[in-house]
């Protein structure tokens, strides 16, 4: 009979958790995992089959903190912003385990980031569709394309990239949604990209000279 595992599978998988967070996922190896627990690798193969089923584990887990920093920043009062800057926060605060979700691909699947795009999508599709009252198909649309904007501050801040400030991120993610709300709102068919792009560029263009302004 095997020995009893003085751990228990969920210290053990808090234990993984911190080797990601403070080496990354390519770091969670059985002699690490050890390391960290004090013990020799048997204990850790006598909880996970293989270090995947514990990169799993931890992957599992970062999905539920990032799930809680969204829903917190979606009860915020302008609930698209407040995800937005929960996005960055979780970023800034877990860079390894956003790197583990956003910044690597599984095989066989949609990229992380891409896969968590879209959960990410579904957790905030009904507050979008409340806030600003548009479809389904307008606030998934809405959603991707500030996404997109989000996205790339927060790869600039896990880089340490990022010559944003906290308020200026801010400012960044609400003058885009204030754009794509005007063109939602304004623009017949531009959330289902049917409407004459040359069109409207040349209305604007024509009404910045009108006014003295260029472009």
């Amino acid at each position: 009979m095997a020995p009893k595992n003085k751990f228990s599978r969920q210290e053990m998988i808090a234990a993984a958790v911190d080797v990601v967070r403070e080496k990354g996922i390519d770091a969670l190896t059985a002699k690490a995992l050890a390391a960290k627990l004090g013990v020799s690798t048997q204990p850790v193969f006598t909880c996970f089959h293989t270090i995947e089923e514990a990169k799993r584990e931890v992957r599992k887990v970062a999905e539920s903190m990032y799930d809680s920093y969204i829903r917190k920043g979606l009860q915020l009062p302008i609930p698209f912003l407040g995800l937005g800057m929960q996005y960055i926060s979780f970023a800034r605060n877990e860079r390894e385990l956003y790197r583990l979700m956003f910044l690597s691909q599984r095989e066989g699947e949609d990229s992380g980031a891409i896969a968590a795009m879209k959960h990410s999508q579904e957790l905030a599709r009904e507050s979008l569709i409340q806030t600003y009252h548009i479809d389904v198909d307008t606030a998934d649309r809405y959603f991707r394309d500030m996404w997109l904007v989000v996205h790339s501050l927060a790869t600039l801040v896990v880089t340490d990239d990022c010559p944003y400030s906290e308020q200026e991120i801010g400012e960044i993610l609400t003058g885009f949604s204030v754009s794509l709300c005007k063109a939602i709102k304004e623009i017949p068919g531009f959330a289902e990209n049917h409407y004459d792009r040359d069109a409207i560029f040349t209305e604007l263009i024509s009404r910045s000279y009108e006014k003295g302004e260029g472009i």
